[in-house]
């Protein structure tokens, strides 16, 4: 979640204007920036603690030589999160309940049809790789250009479990071109 969808979300659960949420979020930011520059701490109860550390100048070691090295004094911003926030974190039960549609915001309604039209691409593939392998059962002669076109289209998919399913496919497929042969050998007699 970024500043935008922040105030989005914000302005969803209050019923404020965005505009009016971003000022305020700004002031907010402005306001305890500069207090806790100036060392003075600021805690928002059962959310998080805002403080300046001072670190004092100490000895450390390389890692390499390990070479004693002189570690220069420092100012550091810790940001601590209060018992409230860790609970509501780890324990989903004790969050805020939002609003309906506030976070993850509703998908736009260009991504709705993307993923309609994907869907209908998936859902076409199958049924015309349904029609390719019924195909193959019928017409011996048309299952070698048919499987061309097969191993076209499943290398774009999953190659693994394709290869698995031509393996068998070849076992089966002698046993169905006898079984074609006498029905059309029958066929052939009953004319």
């Amino acid at each position: 979640m970024n500043r935008r969808d922040l105030v989005q979300a914000v302005s969803s659960q209050t019923s404020v204007e965005k505009s009016e949420v971003d000022r305020v979020l700004k002031g907010f930011t402005d306001v305890v920036t500069a207090v806790v520059s100036k060392g003075e701490p600021v805690s928002i109860s059962g959310f998080a603690k805002f403080v300046k550390v001072d670190r004092p100048a100490r000895m450390g070691r390389n890692p390499q030589t390990q070479a004693p090295v002189r570690i220069k004094a420092s100012k550091k911003a810790r940001i601590t999160p209060l018992k409230g926030f860790k609970d509501a974190v780890v324990k989903t039960s004790q969050a805020p309940k939002l609003e309906r549609g506030v976070w993850p915001p509703g998908p736009a309604p260009a991504k709705k049809a993307a993923a309609k039209k994907t869907t209908a691409k998936k859902s076409t593939a199958k049924k015309s790789t349904a029609r390719k392998s019924t195909a193959k059962k019928s017409t011996p002669r048309k299952s070698a250009a048919k499987k061309t076109a097969a191993k076209k289209t499943s290398a774009r998919k999953a190659p693994a479990r394709k290869t698995t399913a031509k393996k068998t496919a070849a076992k089966k497929t002698g046993a169905r071109k006898t079984a074609t042969r006498s029905t059309t050998a029958r066929k052939t007699a009953q004319r």
